[in-house]
């Protein structure tokens, strides 16, 4: 049995997600003709605390009931770019999975970028500082207010990222998943 993958037709409806075990980063778009509607944004937090397994466990049942909410066409995550700490990077890397596995359990395709990707789609240069790409975000969605917090400003600026690189025609975007598994 094929697992078909779903795309509206009048608009695309994007969720950026910045992936991280502690905070995960959504932000959800529609995106159609150059216009940008946002849909809804925030963070997915677990406790510090709290088991690791139980941690992803809790990212797995936030993160579903956001995609059943909303019902995304595409899922835009963050490229893992990890240098110093390893035990960081593969906790992020486990909760990231766990997010692409949410995506593709919801039949969202998946779609990845690097951070130099982002940041060059929304400030059109790859080492722009955070203030920078917040105040981007803000202005190209058109927001009263700026994303109070890091991982939503990030999660928004890749759906950004997405609707402004994607086109059907192109293979050369990083795509996860295809039409049909």
């Amino acid at each position: 049995m094929a697992l078909v993958l779903q795309e509206s037709c009048d608009f695309l409806r994007i969720i950026g997600i910045d992936p991280g075990y502690a905070i995960v980063g959504y932000g959800i778009l529609d995106y159609a003709n150059g216009i940008f509607k946002k849909v809804k944004s925030g963070v997915i937090l677990t406790r510090a605390k709290t088991p690791f397994e139980v941690r992803l466990h809790n990212i797995y049942i936030d993160l579903n009931l956001i995609l059943q909410e909303t019902k995304p066409d595409h899922m835009a995550i963050e490229r893992l770019y990890f240098t110093a700490n390893q035990k960081t990077a593969i906790d992020v890397a486990q909760a990231r999975g766990v997010i692409v596995l949410t995506a593709m359990q919801n039949t969202i395709k998946v779609f990845e970028y690097t951070p130099l990707q982002i940041k060059q789609a929304i400030v059109g240069y790859g080492k722009a500082e955070k203030k920078q790409m917040i105040n981007m975000v803000a202005s190209i969605l058109k927001l009263k207010e700026k994303p109070s917090v890091d991982d939503e400003a990030d999660a928004l600026a890749v759906a950004i990222c997405h609707a402004h690189s994607y086109n059907p025609n192109n293979i050369k975007i990083q795509e996860l998943t295809k039409k049909t598994i």
